[in-house]
């Protein structure tokens, strides 16, 4: 459960990104603001890194950087919501990445918990209607996420997770560079202690959580526990925004809570099974 719990605390992390990018991002680039969070996580890893796996690194970082990329090209052409639910099916793209590269198959309650979560992002989300270009990028950007994933078990079995980190903050930072070309580069003391934070907690301390430990569990149960993001986004955007949810919402995050349950009942199935 060690495993289960420091993924859980890694959804925590990024459940706080959301609203906190809503709250400093609202005149400023978030190409920008993606291109410092990534330079600084960059730079903070140097200080525990002492090894670094370029081959491996580099396509983690062009796979991450284009998720971020999509993901927030996406949003500016779209609704929130829309892409909240859209970048989440990242949820049932996993299972395929994870059976064609890893041949790890859908087991016991993950059966259940897939559907359950698909349909509690949808209800969060609010419900959506018709498809544009940022939706599509918004689904690209999902299938990247997923198979970042995979990559991230594939790799860290092979690699120490430290030495993976450096060279992939590196290439999103570029990919976000590129795409932050003309925008304004002087950010407020707000943004920046917000990019410093989301360098350090979100992004550096998350990523390192993640490569330790995500193996341990496969990807399957971990995108299953990652269902627990949305639920504190909405949490922390009720907290912090004052924010509220629809009835609609508010089964929809019941239903998230349900698939994040039943993640953990088949952990400890499998824990059991192995022991007998």
């Amino acid at each position: 459960m060690k495993a289960a719990l420091f993924l859980i605390l890694v959804t925590l992390m990024w459940g706080t990104t959301f609203p906190l990018q809503k709250f400093v991002l609202a005149d400023f680039s978030p190409f920008v603001f993606n291109a410092m969070r990534f330079w600084l996580a960059a730079f903070f890893s140097l200080f525990f890194t002492k090894r670094h796996v370029f081959k491996e690194g580099i396509l983690l970082g062009l796979v991450l950087g284009a998720a971020y990329l999509t993901q927030t090209w996406g949003i500016t052409l779209t609704t929130a919501s829309k892409s909240g639910f859209l970048t989440s099916l990242y949820i049932v793209i996993v299972p395929f990445f994870a059976f064609l590269i890893e041949k790890e198959k859908v087991n016991g309650l993950q059966k259940l918990a897939f559907p359950i979560a698909v349909v509690g992002s949808y209800l969060l989300s609010g419900g959506i209607r018709g498809l544009n270009a940022g939706d599509l990028l918004n689904i690209l950007c999902g299938v990247f996420f997923a198979l970042h994933m995979i990559l991230i078990t594939r790799y860290s079995k092979k690699y120490d997770e430290m030495s993976l980190i450096t060279i992939q903050f590196i290439l999103a930072a570029l990919i976000n560079t590129i795409a932050g070309i003309g925008s304004d580069w002087t950010p407020s003391v707000m943004i920046m202690g917000s990019a410093v934070y989301m360098a350090l907690f979100p992004a550096l301390i998350a990523v390192v959580l993640q490569l330790k430990y995500q193996k341990k569990l496969g990807n399957n149960i971990t995108v299953l526990i990652f269902v627990g993001e949305p639920v504190f986004s909405t949490i922390f955007a009720i907290a912090f925004l004052k924010e509220s949810l629809s009835l609609m919402q508010s089964m929809g995050a019941g239903f998230m809570v349900v698939a994040l349950t039943l993640a953990g009942l088949e952990i400890r199935r499998s824990r059991k099974k192995a022991y007998t």
